[in-house]
C-alpha cells in the first residue's frame, strides 16, 4: 500500500512551502494539514507536545514523524529522483540548502519585519541585515548557476533545494520587485523552476499568502 503523508505546519508558507511544493512535484499525494496562526495558543500550544522536538513542520509518514525541514525534505526528494543523481550531487543540495539556513538565520531579522511577522524598523534592519545578506548568499547563488550552466542549482535536473531557493526569491520579491536585480540569474532561475507543470499548478491552487 501507498504510505499516507501528513505534512504538519502553519497556515503560512515560511518554512512549510517549499516541502508542499516537493510532494507536488514528487507526484505524492498528502493531507496538508494548516494550524491556525496562533504561535502561543491552542491548537499549536496542544500539538507542540507531540512532535519529536516541539516545532513544525513535521512530515508523518504512516502514522510516524519526521522533523526539521530540510531532513523531510531530503526524506520525500531522495525516494522521487529529485536529490541529485550521485552522492556527490546529493552533498552539494545539502551544502547549498545548509548555506541558505545560514542566510536564513540573519536575514530574517530584516524579512520578517519587512512581512509583518514582527515589528522592528525596516529601513534600519534592510541596511544592517538585508542588504549585507541579500550580497553574499545571492552572489554565491548566482555563480554556482553560472556554473551549472543548466537552469539548475546542481547537476542537469531539478532537486529540492531548486524548490528551496526558488521559494525563497519568490517571497522575497513579492515583498520587494527590485531586491534582486543584480542577480539576474536568480531570478530566472526562480521563473525556471515555478513554471514546472507540477509546481506551477500546485501555485496555481494552493491557498495565497505572501510570506
Amino acid at each position: 500500500a501507498m504510505p499516507v503523508y501528513k505534512l504538519y505546519y502553519f497556515d503560512i508558507r515560511d518554512l512549510g512551502e517549499f516541502i508542499r511544493q516537493t510532494l507536488a512535484l514528487a507526484g505524492v499525494e498528502f493531507e496538508d494539514v494548516r494550524l491556525p496562526r496562533v504561535y502561543d495558543g491552542p491548537p499549536w500550544s496542544e500539538f507542540k507536545n507531540k512532535t519529536p522536538f516541539g516545532k513544525i513542520p513535521v512530515l508523518e509518514v504512516d502514522g510516524k514523524q519526521i522533523s526539521q525541514s530540510h531532513a523531510i525534505a531530503r526524506f520525500v526528494a531522495s525516494q522521487h529522483g529529485l536529490a541529485g543523481t550521485t552522492p556527490f550531487e546529493a552533498a552539494w543540495v545539502d551544502a547549498i540548502a545548509d548555506q541558505w539556513k545560514d542566510f536564513h538565520s540573519e536575514f530574517r531579522k530584516y524579512s520578517y519585519v519587512k512581512l509583518g511577522f514582527c515589528e522592528g524598523d525596516v529601513e534600519a534592519l534592510k541596511a544592517e541585515y538585508g542588504i549585507p545578506c541579500r550580497d553574499k548568499f545571492f552572489s554565491l547563488i548566482e555563480k554556482q548557476l553560472k556554473e551549472t550552466a543548466s537552469g539548475f542549482l546542481v547537476g542537469q535536473s531539478v532537486t529540492w533545494v531548486d524548490l528551496l531557493i526558488a521559494e525563497s526569491v519568490q517571497v522575497v520579491l513579492g515583498a520587494d520587485p527590485s531586491f534582486l536585480n543584480s542577480f539576474p540569474e536568480v531570478k530566472k532561475h526562480e521563473k525556471k523552476i515555478h513554471a514546472i507543470p507540477q509546481i506551477k499548478n500546485w501555485i496555481e491552487h494552493r491557498p495565497l499568502q505572501n510570506r
